[in-house]
């Protein structure tokens, strides 16, 4: 079977596109000129004639294809993906393809179950404090083999998923895992697959450098990790605090981008530390992650802090979450599509606060993290809602007198929404309306 090695060994090439997304829009622009014809094929029918529907003859077109270029949204092992490579029509990744052409010493790979975006960001921005270019690109970028992107110079700094981790063979000179707990159950199978799926990445083809934090779950999973192995403790100078992030897993999340820069630059971490510091008031947080949406004050005093945690889509990064508040009364606001993960570590967090807490729960996963905080503490305070205008105000409402009203959801947002900002912006603009209201006398009975 033909299977290739980059780009440029599709020329001529009638190629498949199925998954037409960013990504697959992104793929098309590059395969432009190149293949000697696109066949374009999604699962849902986007009203746009030149995509064909998978169940409508789609797949049957991508059959009569010689590669398809498979985006990251459509698991691997689906029955109809795995039946093209039955009929001998490779199916391949934009960004194995993308790997395969670029310098890859230039390239850092990130991926983990919560920190991968805030610490891209975080490696980006450091690179940035020494006067050394670099783009941040992948999941919270653009796709880097992107043709509207000029990538062929400076240090790339890209987001990986684990949707995109198990289609890869070689890797970046820098590979990263920030963390790994349960996601995409759905996606992978099973927790086992999706833990396999994810550090799959660091066992890819090539020289690289793997880089992880040195806690007991990494230790445990070391004969699993491929590449020049590299432990990380956290920071512990406080500069995540002076770079506006909260919470103790962010001092994990400085390490490991202080690591990678090192890495990358040849640089002093020491060094490369004292020059973020002095220009950490430029670092900008990254909106959905335990961002500051609204304020309620009582003359200067701040009774009540609206916190967006809306890129915490899994259950380990809402868990970190509740741990920056653990001496707050909080009401958490949780739930959304149900991916069939476990929600019993969520449900044992909520029961060993030490604090006051209320969870107001929206959509199918809600009332899963609900039954489970339930089975363990009959006295749970768990209010079920249908909007997020409801979920705020009772959330308001029944966390009484002062504390922190959190979005975390644990969980994706298809139910209802487009993507986790859209669901954010949903959360901020109803937090700031609340927070108004009641810093203007507003009811707790009401």
């Amino acid at each position: 079977m033909f299977r290739p090695t980059g780009f440029a060994e599709l020329a001529g090439r009638r190629v498949g596109i199925f998954g037409v997304g960013i990504e697959g829009r992104a793929t098309a622009r590059r395969l432009e000129g190149v293949a000697s014809a696109l066949v374009l094929v999604d699962d849902a029918n986007l009203g746009d004639p030149s995509v064909l529907v998978s169940a409508e003859g789609g797949f049957e077109a991508l059959l009569g294809c010689d590669v398809v270029v498979k985006s990251p949204g459509i698991p691997r092992r689906r029955p109809d993906v795995l039946d093209l490579e039955m009929h001998d029509v490779a199916v391949v990744s934009a960004l194995n393809l993308w790997l395969h052409d670029v310098e890859r010493s230039r390239v850092v790979a990130i991926t983990g179950t919560k920190g991968k975006s805030t610490t891209t960001a975080l490696v980006t921005f450091f690179l940035h404090c020494l006067d050394e270019p670099a783009q941040r690109l992948g999941n919270i970028g653009q796709p880097p083999y992107d043709p509207q992107l000029d990538t062929d110079s400076g240090w790339l700094v890209v987001e990986v998923s684990s949707f995109q981790c198990v289609d890869l063979d070689v890797a970046p000179g820098v590979v990263m895992v920030t963390s790994l707990g349960a996601d995409h159950i759905d996606w992978h199978g099973s927790l086992e697959q999706y833990r396999r799926d994810k550090l799959s990445l660091t066992r890819c083809g090539g020289p690289h450098v793997t880089i992880v934090p040195d806690n007991p779950t990494f230790r445990a999973l070391s004969d699993e990790l491929g590449g020049e192995l590299e432990f990380v403790a956290p920071e512990e100078t406080h500069l995540a605090a002076a770079l506006g992030l909260m919470g103790a897993h962010s001092n994990s999340n400085v390490a490991l981008a202080l690591s990678a820069v090192t890495h990358l630059t040849r640089r002093d971490a020491e060094e490369v530390a004292e020059v973020v510091r002095a220009r950490a008031s430029e670092f900008e947080p990254l909106r959905g992650r335990l961002t500051l949406a609204a304020v309620e004050r009582s003359g200067d005093a701040v009774l009540v802090r609206y916190v967006d945690d809306g890129l915490a889509t899994s259950v380990l990064p809402t868990i970190a979450a509740l741990e920056v508040f653990t001496d707050e009364p909080l009401a958490l606001i949780a739930g959304g599509f149900d991916r069939g993960v476990d929600y019993l570590p969520l449900a044992q967090a909520l029961y060993g606060r030490r604090a006051a807490t209320t969870l107001v729960t929206m959509g199918p996963a809600g009332r899963r993290i609900g039954d489970a905080w339930a089975g363990l503490d009959a006295s749970a305070r768990v209010r079920p809602v249908e909007n997020m205008f409801e979920a705020v105000t009772e959330a308001r409402r029944l966390l009484g007198g002062a504390g922190v009203v959190l979005l975390s959801p644990a969980a994706p947002s298809f139910d209802r929404y487009v993507n986790w900002e859209q669901r954010s912006e949903d959360f901020t603009n109803v937090a700031r309306a609340v927070a108004d209201e009641w810093s203007l006398g507003g009811d707790s009975n009401s």
